[in-house]
C-alpha cells in the first residue's frame, strides 16, 4: 500500500536525483550531447553492439540511436562495422578517441560530484553512504 508519506519521499527522491544527474551532466567541456555520451558509455561498457541492441540499451528508438551514432562516427567517437552474422546490419564500436573522451567526462562529473559532497555536513555524507545499497536496490531490474 502507497501512503502519503511514501510517495511524498518517491516525489523528493525523484526530484532530487533528476537535478543532480543534469546538473552534473552540464559540469564539464561543452562536446556531445547527453544522448551521444550516454550512447558512448554505453558502447565503452558493454564493447561492440548493433544498432537495435543499443537503441535498446539506451531506451531510444532505433531511427534516433542512428543518427547519434551517425554524429559519433563523424566525430570519430566511435566505429561502423559490418555484422560477420548478418551482413545486412552493422556494429558500434567505441573508438580510443571516444573511450578517452567518456572517461574525461566520467572523470569531471566524479570530481563535481566530489565537490558537493565535500560541502555537505559529515553528517549527510554519512547519511548518503548509509543509503547506497537501498539506491543501487532500485537500479536492479526486476524479472
Amino acid at each position: 500500500m502507497i501512503t502519503s508519506s511514501t510517495q511524498d519521499v518517491s516525489g523528493r527522491l525523484f526530484l532530487a536525483i533528476g537535478r543532480l544527474s543534469r546538473s552534473l551532466r552540464q559540469a564539464g567541456s561543452p562536446g556531445p550531447g547527453h544522448g551521444a555520451i550516454s550512447a558512448l558509455a554505453t558502447l565503452v561498457n558493454h564493447g561492440q553492439l548493433r544498432l537495435g541492441d543499443l537503441a535498446a540499451k539506451e531506451g531510444v528508438a532505433a531511427a534516433t540511436m542512428s543518427r547519434i551514432i551517425a554524429s559519433l562516427v563523424e566525430t570519430g567517437y566511435v566505429r561502423r562495422e559490418s555484422d560477420p552474422v548478418d551482413r545486412r546490419a552493422w556494429l558500434a564500436t567505441a573508438t580510443e578517441e571516444g573511450v578517452r573522451l567518456i572517461s574525461g567526462v566520467r572523470s569531471t562529473r566524479v570530481q563535481e560530484l566530489n565537490n558537493r559532497l565535500d560541502r555537505l555536513s559529515e553528517e549527510h555524507r554519512e547519511a548518503l553512504k548509509v543509503a547506497l545499497p537501498a539506491l543501487e536496490a532500485l537500479l536492479i531490474d526486476e524479472d
